[in-house]
């Protein structure tokens, strides 16, 4: 005789397929990035300005090209 824990009937089977089921909700959630969010330690998306900063302190614009390029973006 069969009793409801036991490995023989379908309680088995069923407890898989929601343990599965979980899982699969689980990395769904890890992986699909619904919101901008940095699971991984991305870095967020920089501003045109903050990159405009950034290329001015590296040395690879001038000041002059930077406040013209500023003042265009925030136009």
């Amino acid at each position: 005789m069969m009793g409801y824990g036991g490995y023989g009937g379908y309680g088995g089977i069923f407890m898989w397929l929601i343990l599965i089921i979980v899982i699969g909700i689980i990395v769904y959630f890890i992986f699909a990035k619904g919101g901008r969010s940095s699971y991984f330690g991305s870095p967020p998306r920089e501003s045109p300005v903050d990159i405009l900063k950034r290329r001015y302190a590296n040395g690879e614009i001038t000041k002059e090209e930077f406040e013209r390029l500023k003042k265009d973006i925030e136009s």
